[in-house]
């Protein structure tokens, strides 16, 4: 082809002399289109493969470790719940290691309660929301009942926060089925608010539903959405932390522990005899 090619330049130099005008004239904007534009491209798709693939790889690889060492520590919490108790009555009187192994227990009854519960809970709801999209038909049935049970995570607000997204979702498809699927949230919340979650939940944070929206909100002020989850199991921590010291506080001035006997705004002395109620 090289020779065929020379021999028909030589026999026609009019050809051979466009051929050479040509590759002055584009060769140089050649050189520079790859230089300009096709390099950076080429160099950011590589960039951006390369960093998925990195990517990718530490979240398996981090995921995998995390793993491991779950399985290890689910294998050994019991010696290390041994060896840490022995180290708080070493350091500590006993009197005051007793008090601080009975707060740790409390602790972790409060927030394996609270967490247990609630991902149970929110399974729960993902599930009755894939059903209950599945028999209205409603577009997007996965990712809404996956979005709705992830975000049911977060008491009060999360079920709000879950909805409002996959409301627009159906609402481009169809306004009517956007708002027999708000009626249908709506439902699905009354029943885990007051029947569902109640009865897996029970009484594991110990608080009243002000406090729970009160840490809500200061945990997602500071914290975000993480905050917004963690903040009711750390915040009844601290509530229960600071009323068991309340009443002992009372108890040595040997005034009643329970607020009905401060209803007229100084301590009513308990008869003698009568039963405190439970706080």
């Amino acid at each position: 082809m090289m020779a065929w090619g020379q021999r028909f330049l030589e026999n026609n130099p009019n050809a051979e002399r466009i051929l050479s005008e040509m590759l002055e004239r584009y060769y140089q904007d050649g050189i520079d289109w790859l230089k300009t534009t096709l390099q950076p491209q080429v160099e950011t798709a590589i960039t951006a493969v390369t960093g998925g693939f990195l990517g990718v790889f530490n979240f398996l690889k981090n995921l995998l470790v995390g793993v491991i060492v779950s399985v290890y520590l689910l294998a050994t919490k019991e010696g290390f719940a041994a060896t840490g108790c022995k180290m708080v009555y070493s350091f500590f009187p006993e009197k005051r290691a007793a008090q601080i192994i009975r707060g740790v227990k409390e602790v972790n009854r409060i927030f394996s309660g609270f967490f247990r519960g609630k991902l149970l809970d929110s399974l729960i709801i993902g599930i009755l929301c894939f059903i209950g999209s599945s028999i209205l038909n409603f577009p997007y049935t996965p990712l809404i009942s996956v979005v709705v049970g992830v975000t049911n995570v977060i008491p009060f607000f999360g079920p709000f926060l879950g909805a409002i997204p996959c409301a627009f979702l159906i609402l481009l498809d169809s306004p009517i089925k956007c708002l027999y699927f708000i009626i249908f949230i709506i439902v699905l919340q009354q029943f885990d608010g007051n029947i569902l979650g109640p009865k897996i939940l029970g009484d594991s944070t110990g608080i009243s539903s002000f406090w729970v929206i009160v840490a809500i909100l200061v945990g997602g002020g500071l914290w975000g959405i993480l905050g917004m989850f963690v903040g009711v199991p750390l915040f009844a921590c601290i509530y229960t932390a600071v009323r068991r010291y309340t009443a002992w506080r009372l108890e040595q001035k040997g005034l009643p522990t329970h607020s009905k006997y401060y209803r007229t705004h100084q301590p009513v002395r308990q008869e003698q005899g009568e039963k405190p109620p439970e706080e």
